[in-house]
């Protein structure tokens, strides 16, 4: 009797690409389970010094580095440019939410000085919609 062998069917949603949020795969844990296989008992990472560290089953530790090459430049993902970059996202912000309070209140005024009270009235309840 031949092996059985696993047949491969396409349907019409297949082979789109989909973008799904994972972290990225570390080049040590690869270089380290290469290594010792199923003699690993936990695997952390060590960040500040750029390594996987692995605790095997016989009690001993071994490390390897995350990257490939040091001066690889992996692509970013939103929580690297979050890390890096908050407070010259929160002075943007903060920027923003001051420039849109002074044109509001701008509006309320030149609308004020002259306008219809209908208008006026509408104006400074427009926040509580």
């Amino acid at each position: 009797m031949p092996p059985m062998t696993r047949t491969v069917t396409f349907h019409g949603n297949q082979g789109v690409p989909l973008i799904t949020r994972q972290r990225r795969q570390l080049v040590g844990h690869d270089i380290l389970l290469a290594r010792h296989g199923n003699h690993i008992c936990s695997m952390r990472v060590d960040r500040g010094s750029g390594r996987v560290v692995a605790l095997l089953d016989d009690g001993s530790v071994d490390s390897a580095p995350n990257l490939i090459s040091p001066g690889l430049r992996l692509p970013e993902t939103p929580g690297m440019v979050l890390r890096a970059d908050w407070k010259l996202l929160a002075v943007i912000s903060a920027a923003a939410a001051g420039f849109g309070g002074l044109v509001f209140a701008g509006m309320a005024a030149v609308h004020g000085m002259g306008g219809d009270p209908a208008m006026v009235q509408a104006l400074y309840t427009y926040p509580a919609y």
